[in-house]
């Protein structure tokens, strides 16, 4: 006989005060779903009966039932103050609890009166949890089991479909009191009940009634409880009306995130990692364990045609925002990719500058521009912290410490067979992996800097990468952030055909609002379409604006973590070695935060405030004429560019920077009047190379071959291929 599916039921009574006070505790219990699976576990939720209507959708998102606390024996007709089988089964309710000892020792219901409740509901099909339970007297008197009897056979010729049954044992003297009858005393009461069950109708009905136990039940003692085998669920009272009642139902219905999670605690609390990235990484897990769909389909979109341009808005500036601002740079990245092993903002950019002495000197002149001490912060990493704060050791206005920084967090990779924690004890650094710059919300959290920020005045927060030198803080658009009130601004740009593959804005069918969609989270049928530039224009540039107030109100609101998209990155645990154990990477991107704030907006920049390096190509393109560098730090693409920068393709063999500057022993060439340029081979570029139109310069020997200097391509911007 297969096993009996453990029943949980929350019998709210007349509680809690206020219709305001019952969702804000089905919204605390949301924050807990992933730990219980309802495949495993029914939940069935008893309402005051005012409420019945109202509260029925939000718990059913929750997979629980709504049930009555009650039913009349009548059906419709002049019965002043009761409510009909008929009207339950109308309202699209399927269960109703009868026979509780309230109901049967404060309004003096009689075991006919339960008798004649449940052959209603039979005749209706309702689902009944059947209330049944002696006294302290009774149970002192040695009459426990008489009573139980006596009441479970006053229904037994009613019932008809004895599947539509629930058998609730609840001692009346351990209702409320905090007492509660031990495991053994509890088994061999409902031992009893189902033996006595058994002998007035069969074998077969016995072993599939599920039968509650209800007194005093707390996530505590419902471990204990739930092992007897007798005890299939629980008809909580009070504990059912605080946000610990879900680990109950855990416990009777662990999802995979609950068998998973303690192991993940336990490994990331000895590894010193704070709440908030804890809270982080369980939910990320819980959408890994839940089976749920990470890809976002066509089917789930509408490309957003127009947006607000920044060029066009009309505005009047508000110099005293940047009190409440802080500009922040994300700047955790090692430039791997690129074969650095360190910081990727400590590389040269221009004019012996790195990325961090522009940023540190942009930040300068802001300061000089609007006359006021304007706040900045980095989000490093563990590996770029102590090389970032030693080289910006020498501009002592920004600030040190925390005051200038707070640090990324890592997650556990992922075993991908079976998702528990991967191991290597090779090296156990491998273990551990970047969780995606969505950890910036958690780390803010984590770190004490939201809660600092906010208690210094700090409203607005504009953050963007600081291999991006076009980002800096715009007091046009910090202005009309303000004034729009909304909680979120991405700043995107026009997509072009080189801009194909990335992450795309775009409209959730589902609730309207805005979200992000990365190339990672879309199914391999709708590549098509995920790449077509005139279907969904527009781009994230990573340049983003929060209201700190509203983050912190999102992280109140689902119990310290920010519910963003969870993408799976496949790798093997030691990166360098394909044969070791293959994992997922679990991450998150920033920008997706604009599907979780309602009322988040999107507003679209010129190209020059997007210039990032992720790659050799983009280094070549940014130290070249092609862009510039002004008074104030910043790089632009030049004027002669009409906002749209060169495309730059690059031998496989240059994708390390020191193959790069190989490749251009003697400065970067000119790229001013270049719309792609591709370099196949290997090839050394003279001083004075000036490329223009489409170029293609191939070396198809096993041997370098020198371009001289000159021009080439052509202004009529047909490609030209030279092979060397």
């Amino acid at each position: 006989m297969a096993p009996r599916k453990p029943i949980v039921g929350g019998n709210w009574k007349c509680n809690p005060a206020t219709f305001k006070e019952a969702t804000a505790l089905i919204q605390s219990w949301n924050k807990h779903a992933t730990t219980y699976d309802t495949e495993k576990v029914d939940v069935v939720i008893s309402p005051p009966a005012l409420w019945l209507s109202s509260l029925k959708e939000p718990l059913s998102k929750l997979g629980m039932s709504v049930a009555a606390q009650n039913v009349s024996k009548t059906g419709y007709g002049a019965f002043t103050g009761e409510w009909s089988a008929e009207s339950l089964v109308d309202l699209g309710l399927t269960w109703t609890i009868i026979g509780h000892s309230e109901r049967r020792t404060k309004y003096g219901e009689t075991d006919a009166d339960t008798a004649e409740k449940v052959a209603r509901c039979q005749e209706l099909g309702l689902n009944v949890i059947f209330c049944i339970g002696e006294t302290l007297e009774e149970r002192e008197a040695g009459k426990t089991d008489e009573v139980n009897k006596r009441q479970l056979t006053a229904i037994v010729p009613k019932v008809k479909d004895w599947s539509k049954i629930v058998i609730a044992y609840e001692p009346v003297w351990a209702i409320g009191t905090g007492k509660v009858a031990t495991p053994e005393q509890a088994e061999e009461t409902q031992a009893a009940i189902r033996a006595a069950l058994k002998a007035a109708t069969s074998e077969k009905v016995a072993e599939e009634m599920r039968i509650q136990y209800g007194g005093s039940v707390t996530p505590d003692n419902c471990k204990a409880l739930l092992e007897k085998p007798n005890i299939d669920g629980f008809l909580v009272g009070g504990a059912s009306l605080k946000e610990s009642f879900v680990e109950i139902i855990s416990t009777a219905g662990p999802s995979k995130l609950s068998e998973l999670w303690p192991a993940y605690k336990e490994k990331m609390t000895k590894e010193g990692l704070n709440e908030a990235a804890q809270a982080a990484f369980k939910y990320n897990l819980g959408v890994i364990a839940s089976g749920a769909n990470v890809m976002i389909g066509e089917s789930m979109l509408d490309p957003v045609d127009n947006l607000p341009e920044l060029e066009k808005l009309k505005i009047k500036t508000d110099p005293t925002l940047l009190k409440k601002t802080v500009v922040l740079k994300l700047n955790g990245g090692l430039g791997t990719g690129m074969g650095l092993d360190k910081a990727k903002s400590l590389l040269t950019v221009t004019e012996g500058n790195s990325f961090l002495d522009l940023i540190a000197k942009q930040v300068a002149s802001m300061k000089k521009q609007f006359k006021t001490n304007m706040k900045f912060m980095l989000m490093n990493s563990f590996s770029t912290s102590a090389d970032t704060l030693e080289a910006l050791s020498k501009y002592k206005e920004l600030g040190k410490g925390s005051e200038l920084e707070f640090v990324q967090n890592k997650a556990p990779k992922v075993t991908a067979s079976d998702l528990t924690p991967a191991t290597w004890e090779a090296e156990p650094a491998h273990e551990w992996c970047p969780p995606g710059h969505g950890d910036l919300y958690p780390a803010m959290l984590g770190s004490g800097t939201l809660d600092k920020l906010l208690k210094k005045g700090f409203k607005y927060m504009f953050v963007s990468n600081s291999d991006n030198l076009g980002a800096t803080l715009d007091l046009k658009l910090l202005t009309y952030f303000a004034t729009s009130k909304a909680p979120f601004m991405m700043e995107v740009a026009t997509r072009m055909d080189a801009d194909k593959k990335g992450g795309h804005l775009a409209k959730d069918l589902k609730t309207g609002g805005l979200l992000l969609r990365e190339s990672a989270q879309c199914p391999e049928e709708d590549e098509k379409a995920f790449q077509d530039v005139t279907r969904y224009k527009f781009f994230n540039t990573n340049n983003l604006w929060v209201d700190l107030v509203a983050l912190k109100s999102i992280f109140e609101k689902h119990g310290g973590s920010i519910p963003l998209p969870v993408m799976k990155n496949a790798k093997t645990v030691d990166p360098r070695d394909k044969k070791s154990t293959p994992v997922l990477q679990l991450e998150t991107a920033m920008g997706a935060a604009i599907s979780c704030f309602e009322g988040a907006i999107a507003v679209v920049i010129p190209r020059e405030r997007f210039a990032p390096v992720k790659t050799t190509n983009d280094l070549l393109a940014l130290r070249s004429d092609a862009y510039q560098l002004t008074k104030d730090s910043r790089i632009m693409l030049a004027p002669q560019r009409n906002g749209v920068p060169p495309t730059i393709k690059l031998d496989g063999r240059y994708k390390f920077v020191d193959a790069m500057e190989q490749l251009c022993p003697n400065g970067p060439p000119s790229l001013i009047k270049c719309k792609s340029l591709e370099i196949e081979g290997e090839v050394i570029l003279s001083k004075g190379v000036i490329f223009q139109g489409a170029v293609v310069i191939k070396n198809s020997t096993s041997e370098a071959k020198t371009l001289p200097a000159g021009t080439y391509g052509s202004t009529d911007f047909k490609k030209m291929t030279y092979e060397l």
